[in-house]
């Protein structure tokens, strides 16, 4: 498992116009190569009567799965500039369709290129990206005594709160990256003067919205 990698934030479309042609992108988070075929499909039925669905897509840890669809554009001119913005961009589990319908102005090769390009890469910024952080969940129990201190605390820190838990004693869930465990605990302990109990628990994905710089 990745430590950490960018994907599309969720199920979205946005749309442009060039030249009178409109350029829809679809886009969608997917894991495997048929989770994204599917899509390709479900778009190509919705939009049955466009001029022409183009699609790419990147999947895996190491984008070992990546296809581009001209779907009878000239050759080059669709599929690959949108899974080149994907590569740009570091994306991962990613599909996009690019819906074209003609407007009578021809764009040529080199608008082509430009125009699937750009409805890729303002589709994405409407949509949102997200990094995606693997993250094991610490699970902090304490007395009610010192959780003012320590929600305090977790808030002011890196940290992200995953849940608390009203028990008999405070149960704290905190997402903490891998690399920091040994150092979040270390530093709980010293918050509580060593009046808490720490178990690590699942290991799974914690999702922030990514900002371009």
């Amino acid at each position: 498992m990745l430590p950490r990698y960018h994907t599309v934030k969720q199920t979205g479309e946005h749309e442009i116009t060039i030249q009178k042609s409109r350029f829809i992108a679809h886009l969608n988070r997917v894991e495997t190569e048929h989770e994204a075929q599917e899509f390709i499909q479900t778009i190509k039925k919705q939009h049955w009567n466009a001029s022409h669905n183009c699609s790419a897509y990147l999947i895996g840890e190491h984008d070992h799965i990546q296809k581009a669809n001209d779907d009878g554009e000239p050759s080059g001119t669709a599929g690959v500039p949108i899974l080149e913005v994907l590569k740009k961009r570091n994306l991962k589990d990613t599909v996009v369709v690019v819906t074209r319908y003609f407007g009578g102005i021809k764009l040529g090769a080199g608008g082509l290129i430009r125009a699937y390009g750009k409805a890729t890469s303002e589709g994405l910024d409407a949509v949102g990206i997200v990094t995606r952080k693997l993250t094991q969940i610490i699970h902090a129990k304490f007395d009610y005594t010192w959780l003012g201190k320590i929600e305090k605390e977790l808030r002011a820190s890196d940290y992200k709160i995953k849940e608390i838990h009203y028990l008999d004693t405070v149960e704290v869930e905190t997402y903490v990256d891998e690399a920091h465990v040994q150092t979040f605990m270390e530093w709980m302990v010293e918050l509580t003067n060593g009046q808490c109990t720490l178990e690590q628990g699942e290991i799974l994905y914690l999702e922030e919205e990514y900002t371009r710089h």
